[in-house]
């Protein structure tokens, strides 16, 4: 009897957010929703990260209608899987509890049967009442440990920190620290634990490692989470194979590759060789594929690389002897750590597969490629452009300044934004913390939680004004508004609870977004009545006891 491989596809949501900009709307998940089912992956990611307030913003589709459309359609085949950021769920700042179970309750009543929650900081305090409030709601919790590495600092800087009394720190991120973090998530309830390499950092030496201490040390399942960005993702998702992890996470193959994560294609392969059954109908799979070929078409302005991956039937086609070869070579160099071999086999199947090729930039500066070209972009506009280099050697800097805080999304944003205004301030010949942002104020301050190495307190009085760390404080949370509007019959703009939570979370989207709908309800309302008006006069009804009969 073959060892099971359990495959999470993210193409739903992770898949269309790295690669189109979050803009299937629900016509076009239809088409796909039925094979979906036929299929039978294991999980699903089909919600929460960047969903609910792209379908709103650029699409006027409702988060909830699309969420509990899926569930109807795919049932119990698959576990529907969200993503939510802790304590922040979507934001930055920490909500209250009762805005949390709110959230987590109605997420998992509409279809959710795994939520997948993680903490940009890796507090495990941060995670610890959505972890309780997906489980008292019948999902389970999948808590995300992030991958990050160290930064870079060049001699010169560790020299003249040495000198200044402040040495920099050594190595942080090593493979104890995000197994001690998994074995805290396991302790406060985890029912899985992914590892969420959202820039693609996580190389296979280091999967190599990570997985078999992971495994020696929780007794839940585990799974990868990395995407192609830097070009370690094949590679590095067969080295988790190869030590035992329990699932992967892919998405189908048009939507691969690049800043994506691997095809199941490609891992389904690899499963093969390595005596793995997945369970997954390859053929079904390749029906998917031909929808998603169209989709992807339909979505070309939202496409960065408009650069099809080649089409494979896995139920029917074989591979060339010459390919087939190289799948054998990289599980024998996966199976003999021979890690150098094993990306150069696996970067010669993706060239077969004609993925993007590996992004040197993120893969040398190891920084997402989303921040990377934010801070490009920030410095185009103050026409500092040139100033590039001096704002990647930067970064080191202004992380270690707040903690070194994980770059995954928001702290990502928040480090590099900051370390374009430092370069900004330095050129401008002013104080180069001049003017910081409010959201580093509070990454500083402890606003969003403990970071993985303490600020200095002389560093926090200075930009938050305050020594020590000092948590927010969510008992003077206020409610977002939800006014009648009188313009539409004195209805409320948040009609139900799950509405209501969209004001909560998304207020700046959600508010013109319900605003709409309940426009369109109103004039449907009264275009009926005046249809019935119409009818009325022209004697079509016959008005008796007060009602209208046909």
């Amino acid at each position: 009897m073959s060892a099971k491989l359990l495959i999470r596809d993210l193409t739903l949501r992770d898949g269309q957010q790295s690669q189109f900009a979050t803009r299937m709307n629900q016509i076009q998940v239809d088409r796909v929703l039925g094979l979906f089912r036929e299929a039978g992956f294991h999980a699903m990611e089909v919600w929460g990260g960047a969903v609910p307030d792209s379908v709103m913003r650029y699409l006027g589709e409702d988060p909830w209608t699309r969420l509990e459309s899926i569930k109807a359609v795919i049932g119990d085949r698959s576990s529907l899987t969200a993503l939510s950021r802790g304590r922040n769920l979507f934001g930055y700042n920490p909500y209250p509890d009762s805005v949390i179970e709110g959230f987590c309750r109605n997420a998992v009543q509409a279809g959710i049967g795994i939520m997948r929650i993680f903490d940009a900081l890796n507090d495990v305090d941060n995670m610890r009442s959505s972890i309780r409030f997906v489980k008292e709601a019948g999902g389970r919790a999948d808590c995300a440990v992030c991958y990050t590495v160290d930064p870079k600092f060049t001699l010169a800087a560790r020299i003249r920190a040495t000198v200044s009394g402040h040495p920099l720190p050594r190595k942080v991120f090593g493979v104890d620290y995000f197994v001690d973090k998994a074995v805290a998530l396991q302790e406060a309830g985890a029912d899985m634990i992914s590892i969420k390499d959202m820039a693609g950092l996580v190389d296979p030496a280091t999967a190599g490692l990570l997985i078999p201490a992971l495994k020696k040390r929780l007794d839940i399942p585990i799974d990868m989470h990395t995407h192609c960005t830097p070009g370690f993702g094949v590679a590095t998702c067969l080295m988790a194979m190869v030590n035992g992890c329990d699932m992967i996470d892919t998405v189908c193959l048009p939507f691969s590759g690049g800043p994506a994560a691997p095809a199941f294609e490609i891992v389904e392969l690899f499963a093969r060789k390595l005596g793995l059954e997945t369970g997954v109908d390859a053929a079904v799979v390749t029906k998917i594929n031909r929808e998603l070929t169209e989709v992807r078409r339909e979505l070309a302005e939202f496409d960065q690389f408009k650069l099809f991956p080649r089409e494979f039937d896995l139920s029917r086609d074989n591979l060339p002897d010459d390919i087939d070869a190289l799948f054998d070579s990289a599980v024998d160099a996966a199976r003999g750590s021979k890690i150098d071999r094993l990306l150069d086999f696996c970067h010669r199947i993706e060239a077969w597969f004609n993925y993007p090729p590996p992004d040197e930039v993120v893969r040398v500066a190891q920084i997402p490629g989303g921040m990377y070209t934010n801070m490009l972009a920030q410095m185009k506009s103050a026409n500092l452009s040139v100033h590039m280099k001096e704002v990647m050697q930067t970064v080191p800097s202004v992380r270690l300044a707040a903690g070194l805080p994980p770059l995954v999304t928001p702290t990502s944003q928040i480090v590099g934004v900051q370390a374009v205004m430092c370069v900004i301030n330095r050129h401008k010949g002013v104080p180069v913390w001049s003017n910081p942002s409010s959201q580093f104020v509070n990454l500083v301050k402890g606003s969003y939680g403990r970071t993985p190495v303490p600020v200095d307190p002389d560093f926090r009085q200075m930009l938050a004004g305050v020594r020590e760390e000092t948590p927010w404080d969510t008992s003077g949370y206020k409610p977002q508004e939800n006014p009648e509007l009188p313009e539409f019959g004195g209805v409320r703009l948040a009609a139900n609870p799950r509405e209501e939570l969209l004001l909560e979370l998304f207020p700046n989207v959600a508010g013109p977004f319900l605003k709409g709908v309940r426009k369109a309800e109103f004039e449907a309302e009264r275009r009926r009545l005046g249809e019935i008006e119409s009818m009325a006069n022209a004697g079509l009804f016959t008005a008796i006891g007060g009602n209208y009969l046909a």
